[in-house]
């Protein structure tokens, strides 16, 4: 779509609104030509202390204008939020004019569509207000306002327990029995880089020691472990003992207000009783075992050398081994799926009396073989079928949602969403995606986060992306950490 600009050079607003609002659409910066069928012009003016937008908007033949005024007020920084958000709007309405449709985040573009219910209680406003917000401000559906609102909620209780001083720690194994045709994380196959692993564990253990080393020597409280990946359960018992014995000896005392250890068990065909006993050893409080789908089509469109027999199984030895917390990912909208398909798998993993159960929407990640390879997928409305159908079967047996976020290029514009029976939350989960503290991450890939909730202020760091990359860049590794350091030290 070309987009003109007059008045501003609000980029990034527009450009989100209309990856969002327009999938497959791309920004073309070109002078618009008359016969030209998808374009938009968005145009504002300042006047009298109100900012005056408006959007043009053709696409596939269809014209209209929007209109959208708003106060300006406050300092430099809260002038440029409300511009922001004035061009963001009516850009939106412009599209709901055209088209008749009401996406279900309305105009909102972000991973963390709860953060803002979260902001407004913490602000004092009531929970009614908090819902508000999203509703008249960011014109979001009213069911999405109040998952919202639950989960938002959710976080703001969960700060209520974190000090200034208190993080979590992330590991990261970056291997796979083999890819799923919708991933796009740098992950390798084992089958394929066998030799890498070995020396992985090591580089992964000295990176461990010295961030533990570095958490105690600045004061620093864990207080959640999570391990994913890749597959982590793809590492032999004797490595993942290694590696939760290094993290073990390497906080020491920073533990001891540790409530939660969790490890992505992931593929049932790398799941064996001893590696769970391992864990079990370790003191794990949850492991996620994740089907994705119980179809056995669907397994072998995605690339899943497992049948369902294989994740029934899985879960009798997880049950054997008697962790507090069992987590079961599904994903609405994988190629080769229907919404009865949908409806059955879900139903399968509730039999299982799982705590936790996560549903996941598609998201069409560049360089997945979904794309390249151009894979039949469901529709927006068989997957708004699939959530539609979720959500109550969820609540009828005592699930809840108290997580939420959202990704680039989702099936229909949906969410991902962690539901759990009472007491069976995941305070990592809360932790990172309402980014109440640092997250200090290792591994290849890792991004640590290093969060400073009362200044409103985020920093991140990034490992080497791959596992090669990552084994011969130690200087990387300690160079993150002393920012990591450096940033409690003020």
């Amino acid at each position: 779509m070309k987009l003109e600009f007059h008045g501003h050079d609000e980029r990034y607003t527009v450009e989100q609104s209309l990856l969002n609002l327009f999938p497959g659409e791309l920004p073309v910066y070109e002078p618009i030509q008359p016969g030209d069928e998808s374009w938009a012009v968005v145009s504002c003016r300042e006047e009298a202390g109100r900012l005056l937008v408006t959007t043009d908007l053709c696409y596939l033949g269809g014209n209209t204008a929007a209109f959208h005024a708003a106060s300006l007020s406050g300092t430099d920084y809260d002038r440029e939020g409300q511009r922001r958000h004035a061009i963001g709007a009516c850009f939106f309405q412009a599209y709901q004019s055209l088209t008749g449709n009401m996406p279900p985040w309305g105009m909102l573009t972000g991973v963390r569509p709860d953060k803002l219910v979260t902001e407004a209680l913490t602000a004092g406003k009531t929970p009614g207000a908090a819902r508000e917000v999203l509703e008249k401000i960011y014109y979001v559906t009213p069911r999405r306002a109040a998952l919202a609102l639950e989960t938002g909620t959710a976080a703001f209780e969960a700060a209520k327990g974190l000090g200034p001083r208190d993080i979590a720690v992330y590991i990261g194994i970056p291997f796979c029995p083999t890819r799923c045709a919708y991933c796009s994380f740098v992950s390798q196959s084992v089958e394929k880089s066998f030799s890498l692993v070995d020396p992985y564990v090591d580089a992964l253990a000295a990176e461990i020691e010295a961030g533990g080393r570095m958490a105690r020597e600045t004061g620093l409280n864990v207080r959640a472990m999570y391990m994913g990946g890749g597959t982590p359960t793809t590492l032999t018992a004797p490595q993942l003992d290694r590696v939760l014995t290094a993290f073990e000896m390497a906080f020491g005392p920073a533990l001891d207000g540790c409530g939660e250890i969790t490890v992505e068990a992931g593929r049932p065909d790398t799941i064996t009783a001893e590696k769970l006993a391992v864990l079990k050893a370790h003191g794990v409080h949850r492991i996620s075992v994740n089907p994705q789908t119980m179809e056995e089509n669907v397994l072998r469109a995605i690339g899943r050398r497992h049948s369902p027999g294989d994740i029934e199984e899985a879960m009798e030895l997880a049950a054997k081994c008697d962790f507090p917390h069992v987590n079961m990912d599904l994903i609405a909208g994988l190629p080769e799926d229907t919404a009865e398909g949908f409806y059955r798998s879900l139903e399968r993993c509730l039999a299982f009396g799982t705590d936790n159960v996560t549903v996941h929407t598609l998201a069409l990640k560049k360089g997945s073989r979904i794309l390249l390879e151009g894979l039949t997928i469901p529709g927006p409305e068989a997957v708004g079928e699939m959530l539609d159908y979720a959500e109550p079967a969820l609540r009828n047996v005592g699930y809840a949602p108290y997580y939420l976020y959202r990704q680039k290029y989702m099936s229909g514009s949906f969410e991902n969403i962690g539901w759990t029976r009472p007491g069976g939350e995941c305070l990592y989960n809360i932790y990172i995606m309402s980014e109440l503290c640092s997250i200090l991450s290792f591994g290849a890939g890792g991004s640590t986060k290093m969060v400073d909730p009362a200044r409103r202020l985020i920093q991140r760091r990034f490992n080497p992306k791959f596992p090669k990359e990552y084994t011969e860049r130690p200087d990387k590794l300690r160079s993150n950490q002393a920012d990591f350091a450096a940033f409690y030290a003020r």
